[in-house]
């Protein structure tokens, strides 16, 4: 318990980055003007994740891209905090933080699923369907009363002989809190990821609003 509540502490504290914004706010399929120096484009990606040339699925998350423009020369407060998702004219999302969804992503099972386990064997060989494999929540993790799943036999990888060392492919819970909207008084523009969390499918969604409640004012960005 212990361990799950330094887990959770530690992805609250986990900030974005940030991603490259488009030119002018006006390039995002909705835009709009909170006031006359500020305005705020949007795109809805659904459940997707483009990051460094990769696209990654958030399958329990709704993905929106914001970029944030002035034409003033003062830093502007930024914050995840500012937006709300609105979906078919009644039920508000608030924004989950990026590091609680990187947590989800990287340790599937802090939450319960319900779940179907068959388990069955040939010979001295047992199988288990149904059953997710086992995650490391923290260094040393016992996992009690756990089975473990042998580790799948991977092919050698290929000799590389350019004498540089590659770095190890983006995880997706790596890409979730690079790519975030970042936080603070910042110079703008900025852009960055929203995530909202939404099991349901996204073909109930009829009407989706992006709503905006900073200092500057308010304003709603209709996504569809």
């Amino acid at each position: 318990m212990k361990q799950a509540v330094i887990l959770l502490l530690a992805a609250a504290t986990l900030r974005g980055e940030g991603v490259t914004p488009k030119p002018a706010a006006t390039d995002y399929p909705a835009h709009t003007a909170v006031t006359l120096t500020l305005t705020v484009g949007a795109e809805y990606l659904v459940r997707s994740l483009p990051v460094q040339g990769r696209t990654f699925v958030l399958s329990d998350y709704l993905v929106v891209e914001v970029g944030i423009y002035s034409s003033g020369p003062d830093p502007v407060e930024v914050s995840s905090g500012h937006f709300t998702l609105r979906l078919n004219k009644k039920d508000v999302l608030a924004p989950e933080t990026p590091g609680f969804v990187a947590a989800a992503l990287k340790y599937p099972d802090w939450e319960y699923r319900p779940r179907l386990e068959a388990a069955g064997g040939v010979g001295d060989i047992g199988v288990i369907l149904g059953r997710p494999a086992d995650v490391e929540r923290f260094p040393g993790d016992p996992r009690p009363g756990r089975t473990r799943l042998p580790a799948p036999t991977k092919a050698p990888a290929p000799e590389d002989r350019s004498g540089v060392e590659k770095p190890p492919p983006l995880r997706a819970d790596e890409a979730v809190v690079s790519s975030a909207l970042p936080h603070g008084p910042l110079k703008l523009p900025v852009g960055g990821y929203l995530y909202f969390h939404h099991k349901g499918k996204t073909k109930s969604i009829r009407a989706l609003e992006l709503l905006y409640q900073g200092p500057a004012g308010t304003a709603t960005l209709r996504l569809f």
